[in-house]
């Protein structure tokens, strides 16, 4: 396509944004980009529609069809209530979780999409505040919503933002669903099909009445407390990177009796620019890096860090030379997994029909140490959402031990389906306190 026939295509899709459908300051955007020379800005925000895939959105936050904003999110949230609508048209009263991360405008396009669900008729219970992505996956089961969204773009820069859809089940949705949400996001034709007037009888703001029942069930995942009452003192550092995880790992990690817990103070603060790190990845040991040094000041014993929306952790531990060093995801999720089974298998507690799970892609080694206890390893396709469709087909006929990928993510319960740094934070730390007892 040559260029100037692209500028005219984004220009006629950009002019459609300068109806009374769309508000004043984003017209005025718009007008802005139409009247600058250089179109570059221009093109990049209205060449193609940010697409909603099978994994949600994901995108850059601005103005234009191809960028996270109200007007993209909201097409993704009606599209969202069509389906609902179609799928549960029996039920006296369909109902949603709504949760979001720490990022710039993730309030905004939460209370945005709590709006626009209401407005169709369906009952949402909103985080009062930034919640961990694991947390919003349990409250759909507990809650018995049949669905749930996140506002999150995980450990994406700060120019990002998303949206991640969940089924009744606390999963991300899985065919056919995925595939008819799409169809019915593609049909809204313009912000003029978007039902933004909420109602307000419709939504229920909710918060520490979640995080409690949360709580006390991520307590239900430690195997042996008698190894943390021992080393109930070991020092712990933790930082959430300015993220969710700051809402509740502290306090799971104090549920469980870890009284040595210590965070990055300059990491604590909500922020989503990120202003301490240059990116909010766990898997970079440059986001560590603060966690890493206040270890080194207290000599500590174990260095945790959470993402943005709290569902994978990063580790670091010292080696045999007393240097600290970063531990990646295979080795992670061979940790958790080896920690679990042979516990289970000590303590007496396998029964028969117990389960785990892992992605083709994460190492081999798990598959190993899971035959030699005795307990079955199933392979699932890369992605969480894999690992929760395991769960549910296994569902009365085995026991899930858990599960985990080699990005970082690792579940050890099924009361919610999504990677849960909360519980892999504090089995994590329990894992040490039994290896000290060793």
């Amino acid at each position: 396509m040559e260029n100037q026939e692209l500028i005219e295509q984004v220009t006629e899709k950009a002019e459609k944004w300068l109806t009374p459908a769309y508000d004043a300051e984003t017209q005025a955007e718009v007008k802005r980009m139409l009247e600058n020379d250089d179109k570059t800005e221009l093109i990049e925000a209205f060449y193609k529609d940010l697409e909603f895939g099978t994994g949600g959105l994901r995108g850059i936050m601005g103005v234009g069809s191809n960028r996270m904003n109200i007007y993209t999110v909201g097409a993704a949230t009606q599209g969202l209530s069509n389906y609902l609508k179609k799928n549960f048209k029996d039920l006296s009263q369909i109902s949603v979780v709504v949760g979001h991360d720490c990022r710039n405008n993730s309030r905004l396009f939460a209370e945005t999409s709590a709006n626009i669900f209401s407005a169709n008729g369906i009952k949402v219970y909103l985080f009062d505040d930034m919640r961990p992505t694991p947390e919003m996956s349990f409250a759909i089961r507990h809650l018995g919503c049949q669905s749930g969204i996140i506002l999150t773009a995980s450990h994406n820069p700060k120019e990002y933002n998303g949206y991640k859809a969940y089924w009744d089940d606390g999963a991300q949705v899985l065919a056919p669903h995925d595939k008819g949400i799409i169809d019915e996001v593609n049909a809204i034709a313009s912000a003029a099909d978007i039902k933004f007037q909420g109602n307000p009888d419709l939504i229920q703001i909710i918060g520490e009445d979640i995080d409690k029942v949360y709580l006390d069930m991520v307590k239900t995942v430690s195997i042996d407390p008698e190894a943390i009452a021992r080393h109930k003192d070991m020092k712990i550092v933790y930082t959430p990177i300015h993220g969710t995880g700051m809402m509740l790992i502290p306090r799971a990690l104090k549920m469980w009796g870890f009284e040595n817990v210590f965070t990055v103070p300059e990491q604590m603060i909500k922020d989503g620019n990120f202003p301490t790190v240059v990116s909010p990845n766990p898997e970079n040991a440059e986001a560590l890096s603060m966690a890493v040094n206040l270890a080194k000041e207290i000599d500590a014993d174990l260095v945790m860090a959470s993402d943005p929306d709290a569902d994978r952790v990063g580790i670091a531990c010292k080696d045999d030379k007393g240097e600290w060093v970063l531990i990646n995801g295979n080795q992670t999720c061979m940790m958790y997994l080896y920690y679990i089974l042979t516990q289970y298998k000590q303590l007496g507690k396998i029964k028969g029909g117990e389960f785990c799970v892992k992605t083709i892609v994460t190492t081999e080694l798990i598959k190993k140490i899971a035959d030699k206890n005795n307990i079955e390893m199933l392979d699932c396709y890369t992605g969480f959402k894999w690992i929760a469709a395991v769960i549910r087909d296994n569902e009365g006929v085995g026991r899930y031990l858990g599960g985990g990928e080699e990005s970082y993510g690792f579940l050890a319960e099924d009361f919610c389906r999504d990677k849960d740094a909360v519980s892999a934070i504090s089995l994590m730390a329990e894992a040490l306190a039994w290896a000290k007892t060793k």
